[in-house]
């Protein structure tokens, strides 16, 4: 049988403001990316969604981003290496203390927007963002694109490295994803997603946006939490796993329970 990871990006409300149905998609997916305050999210935001994940059995990451609260961290900077290197250390520290406190632990790291999208071709910010994780928990796995430089940099660094596709984005010839800028970037048909999902678990393939076929290694995938619909569609991603005799488990279990 085959056993692959579920994720979703969570914990990204702010004040007033929610975003996504957090507590529904805890009862969904097995690794939940929570926000660390610098792309989106409040503490006691935070601290809620760790405790959904907690009561759920839903393992933790630090989603960390650019300081960028504005833009949602979508926006891509030039940050320089200290600044980079400390901004990762404090968000992870932050999901930390937070996870701390509620007596569960943050067992992998994966960057949000931007970051994510930057540190897939730009070596010196991959590295950077190793760095702040080795400096403060080496234990942590890091959760990002194949091929990446990030997963080339931690894999160097001595990191536990986890592959990742993505249900609801389309991907580029290349293997990467394709800019939300652009027609089609964002897939919105739960049957459609689903159907893609069985077919990267089972066949290692994908279809890209010009229609080819791609290959793609993933030990995770994940359904954006802010995406419209996007509990329904990771719920109909689990049916067809299910239906397929795909099961899902959190990667990072082997992690949480050395701990």
């Amino acid at each position: 049988m085959s056993i692959i990871d579920l994720n979703s990006d969570l914990g990204e409300g702010f004040g007033r403001w929610a975003l996504g149905d957090d507590l529904e998609m805890l009862r969904i997916v097995t690794s939940a990316n929570i926000a660390c305050g610098f792309h989106a999210g409040d503490p006691r935001a935070i601290r809620a969604t760790v405790i959904g994940a907690r009561d759920a059995g839903v393992a933790i990451g630090a989603h960390v981003g650019y300081r960028d609260l504005a833009g949602f961290g979508r926006r891509t900077m030039d940050v320089a290496t200290d600044d980079l290197i400390a901004d990762v250390i404090y968000q992870i520290g932050a999901l930390e203390g937070l996870a701390r406190g509620v007596g569960v632990a943050v067992t992998y790291v994966k960057p949000h927007g931007a970051l994510y999208n930057t540190i897939v071709h730009d070596a010196r910010q991959a590295a950077d963002v190793v760095t702040a994780i080795a400096e403060i928990d080496p234990s942590l796995a890091v959760l990002g694109l194949p091929g990446s430089q990030l997963l080339r940099s931690a894999d160097a660094a001595g990191l536990r490295t986890v592959t990742e596709a993505f249900a609801d984005r389309a991907y580029t010839p290349q293997g990467t994803l394709v800019s939300r800028h652009v027609p089609g970037a964002v897939l919105h048909d739960p049957d459609e997603v689903a159907a893609r999902m069985v077919q990267l678990v089972s066949e290692g393939t994908l279809t890209a946006i010009d229609g080819s076929t791609i290959r793609v290694s993933a030990d995770s995938i994940c359904v954006h939490g802010d995406t419209p619909g996007a509990t329904g569609m990771a719920r109909r991603v689990l049916e067809s796993f299910t239906a397929a005799g795909i099961r899902v488990a959190p990667f990072a279990s082997d992690a949480a329970s050395a701990g």
